[in-house]
Parts: structure tokens; sequence; C-alpha cells
């Protein structure tokens, strides 16, 4: 017998006009995953590893803070789009912390960390985090 496994819906939200969630950009996040629906008559679907996202980032303009919303952008160690931007969703700054901690959360699941993401050398380029680059010390003297 094969065994079913329930998805739990963790978020959903639209893309939103003012404070009317009048689109056809839907959101969600399940299974780990973050989805993004787009579109009405051609529909693209996107899914994103969550434990892929390395950064997060909040940004609300001026009217977004009156009707409040914001927008969310993620920047994710993927090949087809490194940023993706969550557009006018309601409450920005709880689901932005939701979604911090269900990556961490992902990353601990998977034994994912950082340097996985960036090489053995780090992200810091020649010599990155790990350890000083002979020929960037000369420039400084």
């Amino acid at each position: 017998m094969a065994e079913t496994t329930q998805s739990t819906v963790i978020w959903k939200d639209r893309k939103h006009f003012m404070w009317f969630p009048f689109s056809f950009t839907k959101y969600s996040v399940q299974n780990d995953r973050l989805y993004t629906q787009t579109g009405l008559f051609s529909t693209s679907f996107e899914e994103v590893l969550l434990y892929r996202i390395t950064d997060i980032r909040l940004s609300r303009s001026f009217g977004q803070k009156i009707f409040g919303t914001g927008t969310i952008e993620l920047c994710t160690k993927v090949d087809h789009d490194q940023h993706i931007f969550l557009v006018n969703i309601k409450k920005p700054v709880y689901i932005k912390s939701l979604l911090s901690d269900l990556v961490e959360t992902a990353r601990d699941k998977k034994n994912v960390v950082g340097k996985e993401f960036y090489g053995g050398r780090g992200h810091g380029g020649p010599g990155g985090p790990d350890g000083p680059d002979d020929d960037f010390d000369d420039d400084f003297k």
C-alpha cells in the first residue's frame, strides 16, 4: 500500500492592488517549497526549494505602507531565476520572518550550510573568508 503524505499549506497569498487581492499571481509555501503561479490565459508555475534561498529582503514604498503591503525579494541559488519577488503581499514583516524561519528549518533538515552554495573557498572571492590571499595583502602596503 502506498503512503500518502498530506501537504499542509503554511502560507498563501496573492499579489495585491492597493489592499485588494485582484491579481492572477498567487504565492504559497508548503512541503519545504515556495510555489508561484502567474497568469490567467497563459499560466506559469514555479517551484523553489526553501533551502536554496540564501537572502531575504523586504522593501515597502510609502503607498505599500499605507495599504499594509510590501515586496519581499528572495535571492536563491537556482539556475532559472536567481531573484524572486513576492510583490504587494499582506503582512510583509511577518511573512519575511516566517520565510526566514522556514528556510533555516529546511536547511537543518537537509544538513545544508552556506559554504555548499558558494564552493570550497567561500563567497568572498580570491582568498575569501577562509584566509587571506597573498596578492591581496600586497595591494594595501
